[in-house]
């Protein structure tokens, strides 16, 4: 080999990892040394722009490194809600909720807290909700209801707390909704009772039910019950008293032509893939 081939045989490998080591270094690189030292009002922009997009995952990454280099500042404050939101999208609702509740502890006064209570309602009412529940449309109000009631407590806050704020108005209807769902839950276990031949335990169950949650859904459904219970155990006249209410808030309850409760086939309750129908569902068919 002649000293010139040599030396041009040296340069090109020296030349070819170069290449290599830069190559390396590109691929090495991570997303958060992408935006390491990158200004905090181009961060935040590339936050959004990954929400716009509906790339949350990429959107939180953002927004927690705009957190970590700059700690203090309004943008740094947004940052924080739009992690919990981006957090909420993504179904994380476990770490939303660790990032709203610290966001309120820490900025106690932000302009932007009932906001941040509303998005805990929102969060605590799909908290328990699981991927086969949605498929099947399982009945929300015979699974643990602790998650919802921590939704009702948030919504109420915001309304009451609130009032005047732009979540205010959505927060009660969804209070409205929650409200229904534990009236279901009510009058479902009211009829397990009655199912069971536990008369005195249907009564006090519907009773609950109209005392705690008047003017539900399933109110008129709790008075059939009461009537129900009440002829079982020989009580003729709060059965006869309960049936007027009855003809007079819905005089086409099923109740009334005797066709209440009417539970589902029990073919249907051993189908995994039917969805899931109880004796209210049925009345409202």
């Amino acid at each position: 080999m002649t000293p010139r081939l040599a030396t041009t045989t040296r340069a090109l490998v020296c030349l070819l990892l170069a290449v290599l080591v830069a190559t390396g270094c590109s691929r090495g690189k991570t997303k958060d040394d992408e935006n390491e030292g990158v200004p905090v009002t181009e961060l935040y922009d590339k936050g959004h722009a990954s929400m716009r997009m509906g790339n949350w995952s990429n959107a939180a990454t953002t927004f927690r490194r705009l957190v970590a280099q700059y700690p203090y500042g309004p943008h740094t404050e947004q940052a924080l809600i739009e992690i919990a939101y981006a957090q909420y999208k993504m179904g994380n609702n476990e770490e939303a909720i660790s990032s709203i509740d610290r966001f309120i502890r820490t900025y106690p006064t932000h302009r932007n807290i009932a906001y941040m209570y509303y998005l805990r309602g929102l969060v605590n009412s799909s908290r328990d909700t699981v991927f086969l529940q949605r498929v099947w449309s399982l009945d929300s109000s015979r699974r643990d209801l602790a998650s919802p009631n921590q939704a009702y407590a948030d919504f109420n806050t915001v309304t009451e707390r609130f009032p005047n704020s732009r979540y205010a108005a959505d927060a009660r209807q969804r209070m409205v909704a929650l409200r229904n769902m534990f009236a279901r839950h009510e009058i479902e276990t009211a009829l397990y009772y009655l199912r069971r031949g536990a008369y005195v335990a249907a009564t006090e169950r519907a009773t609950y039910l109209l005392e705690t949650y008047p003017q539900s859904e399933y109110q008129n459904d709790a008075v059939a019950v009461l009537a129900l219970a009440y002829d079982r155990l020989g009580n003729d006249t709060l059965s006869a008293d309960a049936r007027r209410v009855l003809e007079r808030n819905e005089p086409d309850h099923p109740y009334l032509t005797g066709s209440w409760p009417n539970e589902p086939w029990r073919i249907r309750r051993l189908n995994p893939f039917a969805t899931e129908r109880t004796a209210i569902d049925s009345d409202r068919d």
